[in-house]
């Protein structure tokens, strides 16, 4: 059966099997091959792989000797991988068990299953779990090259979102101002600076924070990056007309920050807006609100509508990409 695989030839083939993997990006039930003068790497999402790389249809083989979960279970189990964790989703405590079981037997490279009970609730938006296996919410997550450790007890992070974080980091020029006005751990601003861009993260979880700054000292960035504790709007004056790239990843709630948003802007500036919206007309409050936020002083220019997710019957989680140019005030008048 052909499946999407990175094409390399076989001197790079070691180093981009690591790329791929540092990404999330390896396609676990096959193995690599070699034919000729080249390496197949089975990648599990096509549409992530870096662009310097060539994705081509290939048959590798079948990973025979590794016991997935469905063979443990007898289905194929919903469940997320962030670092060495397995999250799932299950309400029903015999079911939650059982796939857990399978995920511990099987041979995934696994030391923890959490099962999600709570909602994302709280200034903070962390969220109660249930440690099923192992010991600790506590992981190093690899994700586009950039590392991240974080405790999902005290923090606020999605694997969900890292091709749309990584769609957004390819924007991301050098020389660049961003602000993230929710920042967590770092998953935007972090490879943002390691595109060469200046940053400052903001959030109200201190523990986030902390996370952010270390992890900023992983990857090499401490030097481009900023991490401040506390209410982005509260630090806004300190960097008005600074930011040229500005992430707004707070559904729910982002509409309520476009007044700071604006004061952040620089004369041109970018804004990836999130909202969670009714899949009728899931862009148009979003785009309504900044447009009212941002006029007259600025102009308004929406580059990207972009639904990221699913997030519950009929809701979708969505994102704009908005241009913010300064109107000269003569020309205003």
């Amino acid at each position: 059966m052909a499946v999407p695989c990175v094409r390399v030839k076989r001197s790079a083939g070691e180093l981009t099997r690591h790329r791929l993997a540092d990404a999330g990006l390896l396609a676990e039930q096959w193995d690599l091959d070699a034919e000729d003068e080249y390496v197949y790497i089975p990648v599990s999402d096509p549409t992530a792989v870096p662009e310097d790389l060539t994705v081509v249809p290939y048959d590798p083989p079948v990973r025979e000797t590794q016991t997935m979960p469905a063979d443990v279970l007898g289905t194929e189990p919903s469940y997320e991988r962030l670092g060495d964790l397995a999250i799932i989703d299950v309400d029903e405590p015999e079911h939650e068990q059982n796939v857990a079981d399978a995920l511990w037997k099987s041979d995934l490279p696994i030391d923890g299953v959490l099962n999600r009970a709570s909602k994302v609730k709280g200034q903070t938006r962390t969220r109660d779990w249930d440690v099923l296996r192992g010991d600790s919410t506590r992981t190093v997550h690899r994700e586009y090259g950039s590392v991240f450790a974080l405790d999902l007890d005290e923090v606020y992070f999605s694997p969900r979102l890292a091709t749309e974080r990584h769609r957004v980091i390819q924007q991301v020029t050098e020389g660049e101002h961003g602000f993230d006005m929710f920042a967590g751990v770092g998953p935007f601003a972090i490879p943002m600076a390691k595109k060469g861009a200046t940053v400052v993260g903001s959030d109200v979880n201190e523990t986030a924070i902390e996370y952010f700054r270390d992890n900023a000292r992983r990857n090499g960035v401490e030097d481009e990056v900023t991490g401040i504790v506390g209410d982005v709007r509260n630090l806004a004056s300190e960097y008005e007309n600074w930011a040229d790239r500005i992430i707004m990843n707070l559904p729910h709630s982002a509409n309520e920050f476009l007044d700071t948003a604006v004061q952040l802007a620089s004369d041109r500036a970018v804004l990836h807006y999130y909202d969670i919206q009714h899949e009728s007309a899931p862009f148009e409050p979003g785009e309504t609100a900044i447009r009212n936020a941002a006029e007259p002083s600025y102009e308004m220019s929406v580059e990207t509508r972009h639904e990221v997710r699913t997030y519950a019957p009929h809701e979708v989680n969505i994102v704009l990409d908005v241009e913010l140019q300064r109107v000269d005030s003569t020309e205003a008048e």
